[in-house]
């Protein structure tokens, strides 16, 4: 248990909260001359450590100085500051703090070992938009028979930053909640069972539905030229106003193309963006191939336009100027159908 005097609290005065990075946690009591610890009890150099972190809101001599034990470790010291914040305590109000409890005698039986301040941070669990707009969204379906797995939350100011005790595990809940259909807009009270943080300022939000749509993003950035593999991209559901029509919905569009540009991460692939692997570049000399049931013609030829797999691309024996039609079905391969067999026959 943490050890307080009812004394040294007097002494002290009300202690505030520890501004993040800025204000240094207050003085919250001292142990009292009677029952303060013997210097014999402690070790001779005693040792800051530079960082704490601590899941409580309060510091003690035991996290500021390690080696410390039974009553001088659980005397606290100092407010921690707020939940998933950090503050800063000067090395010199520690030392003050020390002696006045009685920890040490003289300021020079504590190092620093060269810093001038411990920084002190307080463990949370972060609150995400997302558990926002699940909670909200679960809310919908319970009370409004709202099926809103199609729209996203639009918060009004953004998603709020809230911070909750971090040993709380426990889903975000809608208190209370009011909706409009017509309009789609919300107000929603929410709160994490369990909470004094929460239920000493509860979470008021407001904000929209909006519909939202498929899209394929990019999960790195893709240079020109890349070839995308399927662990390169993913859905995501985002708004459907602004997106245009030719955002790419489906992943299997964009798997296995070619960049055509620089593509970054998170923006949504347009089908301008991405185009089938060209394996007949334009002029590239190609074996043109005819091939029937007990007959097969190649010959040579010059493409004359680029292709991917399955395109119909036009090449030109050089020889006999002749045109045809074929299918790229390979790298340097195009094939023609039967209905041009006169053609290959008569452009050899």
């Amino acid at each position: 248990m943490i050890r307080l005097s009812l004394i040294a609290l007097l002494l002290s005065g009300t202690a505030a909260f520890a501004s993040p990075q800025q204000a240094q946690p207050a003085p919250v009591g001292m142990a009292s001359a009677v029952t303060a610890p013997t210097a014999a009890a402690l070790p001779s150099k005693l040792q800051l450590r530079p960082e704490i972190n601590l899941a409580r809101d309060l510091v003690t001599f035991g996290d500021l100085i390690p080696g410390l034990a039974g009553e001088a470790a659980a005397t606290a010291a100092f407010r921690a500051p707020a939940l998933g914040e950090t503050g800063t305590i000067q090395v010199a109000r520690i030392v003050e703090a020390a002696r006045s409890a009685g920890i040490v005698r003289d300021a020079s039986e504590i190092q620093s070992q060269g810093f001038a301040q411990v920084v002190v941070t307080r463990a949370a669990r972060r609150v995400t938009a997302m558990d926002l707009e699940a909670a909200v969204k679960a809310g919908l379906q319970e009370r409004f028979g709202v099926d809103a797995r199609i729209f996203a939350l639009a918060i009004d100011g953004g998603a709020p930053s809230v911070a909750v005790e971090p040993e709380l595990n426990g889903d975000v809940a809608v208190v209370d909640l009011s909706f409009d259909a017509r309009s789609r807009r919300l107000q929603a009270r929410l709160a994490v069972p369990g909470s004094t943080a929460m239920r000493l300022k509860p979470l008021r939000i407001s904000g929209q539905l909006v519909e939202t749509m498929e899209v394929v993003v990019p999960k790195r950035l893709i240079a020109r030229g890349e070839t995308l593999g399927k662990d390169d991209v993913t859905v995501e559901r985002r708004p459907r106003d602004g997106q245009g029509s030719e955002i790419i919905g489906d992943a299997r569009a964009a798997i296995d193309k070619v960049a055509r540009r620089a593509l970054l991460a998170g923006v949504p692939l347009r089908g301008s963006d991405v185009q089938r692997e060209e394996i007949v570049g334009k002029g590239d000399l190609v074996t043109i191939v005819y091939e029937a049931p007990g007959l097969l013609i190649t010959l040579r030829g010059r493409a004359n336009e680029a292709g991917a797999m399955g395109d119909v691309v036009s090449v030109t024996n050089p020889q006999s100027k002749r045109v045809l039609q074929g299918k790229v079905t390979g790298a340097g391969r195009v094939s023609v159908q039967p209905s041009t067999a006169g053609r290959v026959a008569s452009a050899q």
